[in-house]
């Protein structure tokens, strides 16, 4: 499983021959200059919640690939009505993809459109695939369903908002992978906005001295499982 970072909440992932896209908001954002969303590959466009800053991109990457986006029932049946295929689900289901199985979990945060139209109960994915199994929080408050998650789930990896004032902050995000019972982090949704930047090195060294590891990867880069 190969994880690309293309900035703010967004990812690209390679796994089971299949190309996920999560939560595209990639060309207004001016750190992610570099990334061609038309050269993305996407089978599936996995989105957690409706803000114009996770999907941003949807469309332009559902049209160019023939993708299908994966999100809430009101995010599916809204793209749907658009014209573009999609695949409900909702809080505690789980489906299983080509690619590998993908649970719908809960987030706490807001979710709509930026035309107005309510976007549904806001949530996070877990994906087990190629025997790797991670957990992408979406935009979350810490929330004690988190501890629901290793119930089921050995994680791999967990990918977990740190710039707070709309998510939790990486103090936050220290206790979450604790909840999580993962202690190697990916931290995204950060550095995009004034609002959201933060102190990389005593992010990093937060973590470090729980005895835990927090990635920060620049933006294009990749890690693999």
């Amino acid at each position: 499983m190969k994880i690309t970072y293309l900035g703010h909440a967004s990812l690209a992932i390679e796994t089971g021959g299949k190309y996920i896209i999560v939560d595209p908001y990639i060309s207004a954002n001016e750190l992610a200059k570099n990334i061609d969303i038309m050269q993305l590959k996407a089978d599936y466009i996995l989105v957690t919640h409706a803000h114009g800053d996770h999907i941003l991109d949807v469309e332009t990457i559902a049209k160019n690939t023939d993708a299908t986006i994966v999100s809430n029932a009101e995010i599916a049946t809204y793209y749907t009505n658009k014209g573009f295929k999609a695949h409900p689900m909702n809080h505690g289901g789980a489906w299983n993809f080509d690619f590998g199985t993908v649970r719908y979990v809960n987030a706490i945060h807001s979710s709509s459109f930026p035309d107005g139209t309510y976007g549904g109960n806001q949530g996070g994915f877990v994906i087990e695939g190629e025997h790797k199994n991670i957990y992408i929080a979406g935009d979350t408050a810490l929330t004690y369903d988190m501890k629901l998650i290793p119930l089921r789930t050995k994680l791999d990896l967990a990918i977990l908002p740190i710039g707070s004032n709309f998510t939790m902050d990486v103090e936050d995000a220290v206790i979450a992978s604790d909840f999580v019972e993962c202690d190697k982090v990916l931290g995204y949704h950060f550095d995009t906005f004034g609002y959201i930047k933060i102190d990389h090195e005593a992010a990093k060294r937060t973590f470090y001295d729980k005895g835990k590891d927090l990635m920060l990867l620049d933006i294009g880069g990749s890690i693999e499982l």
